[in-house]
C-alpha cells in the first residue's frame, strides 16, 4: 500500500510556519534542558546508591530536588509538543494511533515516576536499605517514558513503517526495526547525563561562590559525570548520524549546508566544553555546553525536516487568510508565564539563601 494514502491533510495555519518553527526551537530547548536535569539526575542518583561512596546527606539533597526537576520537565514539555502538532500534526497524531497502547503508557509512567520521588524524597531517612531500589525504580520508570516518546518521535518520520498497521492494528507498533531508534535513544540518555552532572556543578559552583567551601570540592565528581558521558556521547552520535538514510547524510542545498554547518558547530563547542570541564572551569563549560545543545537542537529540525520533506508537499495545508489576534495573546501570555517562572525561581533561591545562613549562624 502507499503510504502516502496514510497521511491525513494537514489543518491551516493561524500565521506563516516560521513563527511556529520558531517557537517550536525555542521550546524544545528549554524542555531538553529540564528534561536531561530530570532523567540524568535521576541516573547518577541511581548510580551513586549503587556505589555506596557518596554521603548520604548529598544524597538526600539530590532527592529532594528530583521532584521538583520531574515537575518541571513535563511543563516545560507541553509547548514544543504542541507546536509539533500544529507544524506536522498529520505525521504525530497517525503515529500516536498506531502506537496508542505504548503512548497511552505515558501518563501512568509519569505520575508513578513523579509519585514514587516524592516518597522517596520524604521517606529518604527512613529508607535507608530501599534507596538502590527505589531510585532504581524511579530511573525506569523515567528510562520508559523516554524510549515510547523516542519510538515516537521516530516512527512519525517513517511513513512506510505506518502499513504495519494492517497486520498489527492493535496500537502495538514501536517502529523497533528503524536503524536509527536504538542509537537515537542512547545518544538522548547519554546526553541527559552529561547535563545533569553539569546542572549539580553549577549547583555547587553558585554555593560555593556563597562561601560553601564544601560544594567547591564535589565540582570535580559533578564535571567528570559530565566529561565522560560527552565523550562516550560522541562514539554514540555519530553512530547515529550514521544510521541516518543516505538522503540526509549527503543532503545537498542550502538546507544540506546549514546541517552540516550547525552539526560541525555543535562537535566544536562539545570539545570546548570539554577542555572548560578539564580545567574545571563551570561556568564556561555551560556557556559551550549551552551552544552545543541549541546547534544540535538546529541540526535535529533540519534532520526532521530533511525526512519529511518528500511527504509534506503532498499534505500541505489549504492557504487561508492569517490571523495575527490569537498570535499576540498568546505571546502576551507567554511573556507573564516566564515572568512568573523567573518569580518562583528568585523565591526559591532566596529561600536556600536564607536557610544557609541560619545554618551558619
Amino acid at each position: 500500500m502507499n503510504p502516502l494514502q496514510l497521511i491525513p491533510a494537514a489543518d491551516p495555519l493561524q500565521v506563516p510556519w516560521g513563527w511556529f518553527q520558531i517557537f517550536l526551537t525555542a521550546t524544545f530547548l528549554f524542555h531538553l534542558i529540564a528534561m536531561n536535569l530530570m532523567l540524568g539526575g535521576t541516573l547518577i542518583n541511581f548510580f551513586r546508591h549503587v556505589r555506596g561512596q557518596y554521603p548520604a546527606d548529598l544524597l538526600e539533597d539530590t532527592a529532594h530536588k528530583i521532584p521538583f526537576s520531574v515537575a518541571f520537565a513535563v511543563n516545560f514539555g507541553v509547548a514544543p509538543l504542541l507546536f509539533l502538532q500544529v507544524l506536522h500534526g498529520q505525521f504525530i497524531y497517525t503515529s500516536s494511533v498506531l502506537m496508542a497502547s505504548f503512548w497511552l503508557l505515558i501518563m501512568p509512567l509519569l505520575i508513578a515516576a513523579y509519585g514514587t520521588s516524592y516518597f522517596y524524597s520524604f521517606n529518604f531517612r527512613c529508607l535507608s536499605n530501599w534507596h538502590t531500589v527505589i531510585s532504581g525504580l524511579i530511573a525506569i520508570l523515567m528510562l520508559g517514558v523516554a524510549f515510547i516518546f523516542t519510538c515516537n518521535l521516530s516512527l512519525m518520520l517513517n511513513p512506510p513503517a505506518w502499513t504495519a498497521y494492517f497486520e498489527r492494528p492493535e496500537g502495538l507498533i514501536l517502529n523497533l526495526s528503524d536503524p536509527t531508534l536504538f542509537p537515537r535513544f542512547i545518544h538522548s540518555v547519554l546526553g541527559s547525563i552529561a547535563v545533569a552532572g553539569l546542572g549539580l556543578a553549577l549547583w555547587h559552583d553558585w554555593q560555593a561562590r556563597r562561601g560553601n567551601s564544601d560544594s567547591a570540592q564535589l565540582i570535580p565528581a559533578d564535571l567528570r559525570w559530565f566529561s565522560g558521558a560527552t565523550m562516550l556521547n560522541f562514539a554514540f552520535g555519530f553512530w547515529y548520524f550514521g544510521s541516518l538514510p543516505e538522503g540526509v547524510r549527503s543532503a545537498s542545498g542550502f538546507t544540506g549546508s546549514l546541517l552540516i554547518f550547525f552539526l560541525l558547530l555543535g562537535i566544536a563547542t562539545a570539545i570546548l566544553a570539554l577542555i572548560a570541564a578539564g580545567t574545571l572551569r563551570v561556568r564556561a563549560t555551560a556557556f559551550w555546553t549551552l551552544l552545543t545543545l541549541t546547534a544540535m537542537v538546529l541540526v535535529r529540525e533540519l534532520v526532521r525536516s530533511l525526512l519529511l520533506n518528500p511527504w509534506i508537499s503532498t499534505t500541505e495545508p489549504a492557504v487561508t487568510a492569517f490571523q495575527y489576534s490569537p498570535l499576540f495573546f498568546f505571546l502576551l501570555t507567554l511573556a507573564g508565564g516566564l515572568w512568573l517562572i523567573w518569580f518562583i525561581i528568585r523565591l526559591v533561591t532566596s529561600s536556600t539563601q536564607a536557610d544557609t545562613k541560619e545554618a551558619r549562624s
